[in-house]
């Protein structure tokens, strides 16, 4: 007895098997080398490659790691506005030109005394209001600084007034390295920087981010993927 091995497709109205060299399907009774089925397989094809275009752009815009830089990066410049806050209550409050006619023997007549005082209250005021002022706007463009790690780049914005948005191929990244103080080690925070190829940033930094050892991670790992991926090699 002779077995005959009959090559089958799939019919592309149906679906049913039949065999490959047909050209009208049995079970549908459709022709399959018409205008008909040309236009249906081409439909599909074109389905097939705009799902894997699909699949491509959502790996591509996969967020590995989001942050935005911690208030804490800032503690030096809020303890220093504290202490000229300070300052200016001190001068709001005590009355040094009495103090200093006093002390100096300058015999100040009062109108010179209210003078003084007028323009030690003023001082007071304005010296706080500038420092509230510049604090408010070191927290703000601290806060409109946000970093995005994806698999094939690193993005960042800054600015208030004048936005700004930059990336960086992450096949440009050749070193990094993490930096914490004693204080970031006890609120949680650090800095990674990074060295890259790119002509606009060769050194960048993350600012005091939550999780900058995951960073860290990330984008070590995401880096060699994507050297192996783009078939780059750093040389020393």
């Amino acid at each position: 007895m002779v077995f005959i091995n009959f090559q089958t497709k799939e019919c592309l109205f149906c679906a049913e098997t039949i065999r490959a060299r047909a050209i009208k399907c049995r079970f549908c009774g459709e022709f399959l080398n018409g205008d008909k089925a040309r236009a249906l397989g081409k439909e599909r094809v074109s389905n097939t490659e705009l799902s894997e275009d699909e699949e491509t752009e959502d790996t591509d815009d996969c967020v590995l790691f989001a942050a935005r830089p911690s208030l804490w990066g800032i503690t030096s410049a809020i303890l220093k506005g504290m202490c000229l806050i300070i300052l200016a209550g001190f001068l709001i409050k005590y009355p040094l030109e009495k103090l200093a006619d006093d002390l100096l023997n300058l015999k100040l007549t009062e109108n010179q005394i209210t003078a003084a005082g007028m323009y030690r209250e003023i001082t007071g005021v304005a010296l706080g209001l500038v420092v509230v002022l510049i604090l408010v706007l070191k927290i703000i463009k601290l806060k409109m600084t946000y970093y995005e790690v994806s698999p094939d780049r690193i993005e960042w914005g800054r600015g208030i007034l004048d936005r700004h948005v930059d990336n960086i191929d992450m096949f440009r990244v050749i070193d990094l390295k993490m930096r914490r103080n004693l204080l970031d080690c006890i609120v949680g925070i650090g800095s990674v920087g990074l060295i890259t190829t790119d002509k606009s940033d060769p050194k960048f930094e993350f600012e005091k981010v939550h999780r900058p050892r995951e960073l860290y991670d990330i984008i070590k790992k995401a880096s060699l993927e994507a050297d192996r991926t783009t078939g780059v090699v750093h040389l020393e």
